[in-house]
């Protein structure tokens, strides 16, 4: 396995997760590419800092303050030349940001810092860069914060900022104060390394070094170097090369429900957080018909689910399977323009990405079913007609439309 180590010792910023990427080998050009649909043509230097060569990212971006709305249309404009599951990720870095910046302030109407162009970059350039350099899984080792006071567009504020303070919380990464005074990681750069993070430090066991990069920071001081390490190692020591979680499963068995008290509770379920609920037919005891039903569940809404189950259900039992690993791919949701009987419409699908290719695409059941009432054929029909016109659409994209 290929796995991606983040040493994070000296900090991290935006800029300089982008440059240790590409230093490690990221495709250069589909990262400028990618960053250029936001900012102007950033600039790539080599520079060094206390005797380390490194490299150095400058989006040559102009200052903006921006809405959460405003950061994604920025990204729904470059979604041509960006990867789409780079695109997804830079998302959902922007989603941690919003929500820690929202557990700090409360409702806000503009992002400061973080919703300049230059941070909007720095975010689709590392995801980009992340990309393409097709690791199995991420490590970020522990991430120095810093020292003393810094001044923001808030003021005046003790390290860690607030907001990466939030971004950090719960995270699972371990942080430590740091060589150097001064602000040490950025809320970017702590949204970055906190996506971007799939494997423990204690899980990775031995390894051997593959590639290294330094990405550089704009201070350079002259005892620590300022610039962040990345390092691509192969091991042999995870099992599993793809992104795992852990679910509990909750199940109990029934003889005595209707079907549609069965509905009804499934349907709470998933109203109540369940990942998944479904209904299984079995003969239990003296050759009685029932169901198993299963809800698949976050370790924190097991109880409250169960509670759900037993009153609804009757049941009193609930049998819970804790902490069960679960392999998950990754996902996004395109559109595609679909033609039938004449008509034309926008329809969504969702895809399935291994190692930065599609495997997998499905139309969206609700929308097809509306369509193909309205057109009065089978949705099957419907179906069949926008997951054909998704894998074209995917071909056409890799091959350039030729045949």
């Amino acid at each position: 396995m290929r796995i991606l180590i983040f040493d994070p010792f000296h900090g991290a910023a935006g800029d300089m997760i982008t440059a240790a990427l590409l230093d490690c080998g990221a495709d250069l050009p589909i990262v400028l590419r990618a960053m250029q649909a936001v900012v102007a043509e950033p600039k790539i230097s080599n520079v060094t800092r206390a005797g380390i060569r490194a490299v150095k990212v400058d989006t040559r971006a102009t200052p903006a303050h921006r809405t959460l709305d405003d950061v994604f249309a920025r990204f729904d404009g470059a979604a041509e030349v960006v990867p789409a599951p780079a695109l997804a990720m830079a998302r959902k870095i922007f989603e941690r940001i919003n929500a820690a910046e929202e557990s700090v302030h409360g409702a806000h109407v503009h992002f400061h810092e973080v919703g300049a162009d230059d941070a909007i970059a720095d975010v689709i350039g590392a995801c980009t860069a992340l990309h393409t350099l097709a690791v199995d899984g991420v490590v970020v080792l522990p991430v120095a914060l810093g020292r003393g006071t810094a001044t923001g567009s808030h003021g005046t504020f003790p390290i860690p900022a607030p907001a990466t303070a939030a971004i950090l919380k719960g995270s699972g990464l371990a942080t430590l104060s740091g060589p150097d005074d001064g602000e040490l990681c950025t809320p970017t750069g702590a949204a970055l390394l906190t996506g971007f993070s799939t494997v423990t430090p204690e899980d990775l066991g031995t390894y051997t070094i593959l590639a290294t990069g330094y990405g550089a920071g704009s201070r350079d001081t002259p005892d620590t170097p300022n610039v962040l390490r990345a390092m691509i190692v192969e091991t042999d020591n995870i099992a599993d090369k793809h992104p795992q979680d852990t679910v509990d499963i909750l199940e109990t068995n029934v003889d005595d429900v209707s079907g549609e008290v069965i509905a009804h509770t499934i349907a709470l379920c998933m109203e109540t957080g369940a990942r998944d609920a479904s209904t299984i037919p079995i003969i239990m005891k003296k050759g009685r018909p029932g169901f198993l039903i299963r809800v698949i569940c976050q370790n924190d809404r097991s109880a409250m689910l169960a509670e759900l189950m037993a009153r609804e259900l009757g049941t009193l039992g609930i049998r819970c399977i804790p902490a069960v690993h679960r392999f998950i791919a990754e996902r996004t949701i395109i559109e595609i323009e679909v033609s039938i009987n004449g008509q034309k419409r926008t329809m969504p699908v969702k895809c399935g990405w291994m190692h930065g290719a599609i495997y997998t695409l499905k139309a969206e059941f609700d929308p097809a079913r509306d369509w193909a009432c309205e057109l009065k054929i089978p949705v099957k029909d419907v179906i069949r007609a926008i997951e054909d016109a998704g894998w074209k659409n995917v071909t056409d994209k890799h091959t350039g439309g030729a045949p």
